[in-house]
């Protein structure tokens, strides 16, 4: 099969395409022929730093939507033509090929209506949204949430999803995006590069504060804006922790979330991975339904992958980039 491989850690511009033996399903698992894989920032930081438990040459690609080829052993909930999404594990070949394999309990079959490059923008960025709103801070109708980063993936789900629960959202973006975030559900706008942010929060909600927070920047940001919750409220870490001595015990009473999707893998155990294939279902029916932008860029073709990560780790790409390896 074709694919784009890494041959040592390196920029995004060191992938080749090459040809490698079509993998074969272990037991438990899938072969996916992969029609769409979604691009995302941690494919070109795996790049730079490499894994210790991968095997070179390595694919990259965690998201992938396509039709299951071929089933290993024990393999019951999914069957051989059955449409399929899933965010892969990091320490495994990925989607940046004509094949891969998944965890079986992770994948999600796609309803109708839903093509596979939408389906291919959901898993990393919508299921980090999905764990940190719906999951962790439990947004409800009535809230204020502020989400940085809101032309992103990750923000641009969040977004739309705290919206979706009836929250009042504010949003920071730089101006050109603004438009754009406001269009997603975002009811205020603050632009990072000329204002104050947790300043601007406090003007907006009256010197409140906002119920929750959903971070995507950086520990500093996450850190500023523990001061920009209301008492008792939550911040989700998307990008980094908060440094917590930054805000005096036993005031606000924050909750803080980290969130780590992909580590359900190494880090969990059947139940979290199962976990995945539960919360990509409830994007993938959003997505159906009209509910949920998958917030597509532009869908792209194998031999361009490299550029469009480098053009990903430039950190300005409002939605979704998603590649189709045939």
């Amino acid at each position: 099969m074709h694919a784009l491989v890494l041959d040592r850690p390196g920029p995004p511009e060191s992938l080749r395409r090459a040809e490698l033996p079509l993998p074969e399903p272990g037991p438990g698992q899938v072969r996916i022929r992969v029609e769409a894989c979604g691009l995302n920032p941690v494919d070109y930081q795996l790049a730079a730093a490499g894994h210790p438990d991968w095997t070179w040459p390595h694919v990259l690609g965690l998201d992938v939507a396509g039709t299951v080829d071929a089933v290993g052993e024990g393999v019951t909930r999914v069957r051989p033509g059955q449409r399929v999404a899933c965010h892969g594990d990091l320490r495994r070949h990925g989607g940046l090929a004509a094949y891969t394999l998944a965890d079986a309990a992770a994948v999600a079959g796609l309803p109708d209506g839903l093509d596979a490059a939408s389906a291919a923008a959901l898993p990393c960025a919508g299921m980090t949204a999905y764990q940190a709103v719906v999951r962790r801070l439990r947004v409800a109708e009535g809230d204020t949430v502020l989400v940085t980063g809101g032309a992103g993936g990750v923000g641009g789900f969040a977004v739309q999803l705290a919206a979706l629960a009836g929250a009042r959202v504010l949003a920071t973006a730089s101006a050109p995006n603004a438009a754009h975030v406001r269009a997603l559900g975002a009811q205020e706008v603050i632009d990072y590069r000329t204002e104050d942010v947790p300043a601007r929060v406090r003007e907006l909600t009256g010197g409140r504060g906002v119920d929750a927070v959903v971070d995507t920047v950086g520990p500093d940001s996450a850190t500023a804006l523990l001061a920009s919750l209301s008492f008792g409220g939550g911040l989700a870490a998307v990008a980094g922790r908060p440094d917590l001595a930054a805000l005096p015990p036993f005031t606000t009473a924050p909750s803080v979330h980290e969130i780590a999707l992909g580590a359900a893998y190494a880090h969990g155990g059947e139940r979290d991975i199962a976990d995945l294939s539960e919360m990509l279902s409830a994007l993938a029916a959003l997505a159906a339904d009209g509910r949920l932008a998958p917030m597509l860029a532009r869908t792209l073709p194998l031999s361009d992958a490299p550029a469009a990560l480098a053009e990903l780790a430039g950190r300005h790409v409002r939605g979704k980039l998603v590649v189709r390896p045939d």
